[in-house]
C-alpha cells in the first residue's frame, strides 16, 4: 500500500512541479517529512526528504524537458549558460542542507518561499524590465510564434548559481527562483521561461543529488517508488502547461508558494 501512495504522490508532484517550473520538490519534501513514519514505517529527516527529492527530480524534470523540446519551448543555448554556475551551486547547498537543524530549515524554506511569492504577487504592479540585453534571443514555438527576449552574461550566471544553490539546499528544484527573475529581468515568455527552468533542473539536479547521495542522504527505496509515477507526471504536467496560459501559470505558482511557506513557517514556529 506505501508503495502505491509513493508512486501517487510522484506523479502528482511531477506534475504540478512541471507545470510551474519547480520541479515536484515543492510537494515531495514537506510530505515525506511529514508524513515518514506513515510512509516508511519511521521518520525521515529533512536532509534525506531533500536528497531523496532532488533525486526523483531528474526523473521528473528529464520527462518535462524532453515533452517542452518537443513543442520548442526549451531554450537549450540559454540553460546551458545558467548551469555553468547553478551546477556547482547545487553541490554547494547539498552540502549544507544536513547543517540546518529541523526548525531553522523549515523556517528558511517558508520565509524563502513567501518572498517568492510576495515577488509573484506584486508582479502586477511591477513591469518586466525594459532594458536592451547585449544578449537578444528569439525562439519560435511548434505554433510558429516568435517570442524575443535576451539577457547579460554577468546577471544571468548569477541568477544560475542562486538557483543551484536553492535547487541543492531545499530540493525544490530552484523554479520558484528561476522563473519569476527570468520573466521579470530577462522578459522571458512564462512558457519559455518555465520549458527553460526545467532543463537547468534537470542537470543541476544530477550534480546535487549526487552530492547527497555522497553524504548518505537519499532513501533509495523511496525513490524507486516515486519514479514510475514521477516520470509520468512529468509528461502530463508539460502536456496540461502547453494548454494553459502564461496568466494562468504565474497564478498557480503565486497561489502554491503562499500555502507551502504559511505550512513551513507554522511547522518551523511549532519545533522552536
Amino acid at each position: 500500500m506505501e508503495w502505491i501512495l509513493l508512486a501517487l504522490l510522484g506523479a502528482l508532484a511531477a506534475m504540478f512541479g512541471s507545470i510551474v517550473g519547480l520541479g515536484g520538490g515543492i510537494i515531495i519534501v514537506p510530505v515525506l517529512m511529514l508524513l515518514g513514519p506513515e510512509l516508511t514505517g519511521g521518520e525521515i529527516s529533512h536532509a534525506t526528504a531533500v536528497g531523496t527529492s532532488l533525486t526523483m527530480l531528474i526523473i521528473t524534470a528529464l520527462a518535462s524537458t524532453l515533452s517542452y523540446a518537443k513543442k520548442k519551448l526549451v531554450d537549450f543555448k540559454s540553460g546551458w549558460l545558467f548551469f555553468i554556475t547553478s551546477g556547482p551551486a547545487a553541490m554547494l547547498g547539498s552540502a549544507l542542507t544536513g547543517r540546518f537543524q529541523g526548525a531553522a530549515f523549515s523556517l528558511s524554506f517558508g520565509i524563502f518561499m513567501l518572498l517568492m511569492a510576495g515577488l509573484l504577487v506584486a508582479r502586477n504592479y511591477l513591469k518586466p524590465i525594459n532594458r536592451q540585453w547585449p544578449i537578444q534571443r528569439m525562439i519560435v514555438d511548434a505554433n510558429g510564434q516568435e517570442q524575443t527576449y535576451g539577457y547579460a552574461i554577468v546577471p544571468a550566471l548569477a541568477i544560475g548559481f542562486a538557483v543551484g544553490l536553492i535547487s541543492g539546499l531545499f530540493g525544490i528544484g530552484g523554479g520558484s527562483l528561476f522563473v519569476p527573475l527570468m520573466v521579470l529581468l530577462f522578459r522571458f515568455p512564462p512558457h519559455t521561461a518555465t520549458a527553460t527552468s526545467m532543463f537547468v533542473i534537470f542537470l543541476s539536479s544530477i550534480l546535487g543529488s549526487g552530492m547527497h547521495g555522497w553524504l548518505g542522504e537519499i532513501n533509495y527505496w523511496i525513490v524507486l517508488a516515486l519514479v514510475p509515477g514521477a516520470w509520468i507526471g512529468g509528461k502530463l504536467g508539460a502536456m496540461i502547461a502547453g494548454r494553459m496560459s502564461g496568466k494562468g501559470l504565474l497564478w498557480l505558482l503565486r497561489i502554491t508558494l503562499l500555502l507551502l511557506a504559511g505550512q513551513l513557517i507554522y511547522e518551523g514556529l511549532t519545533k522552536l
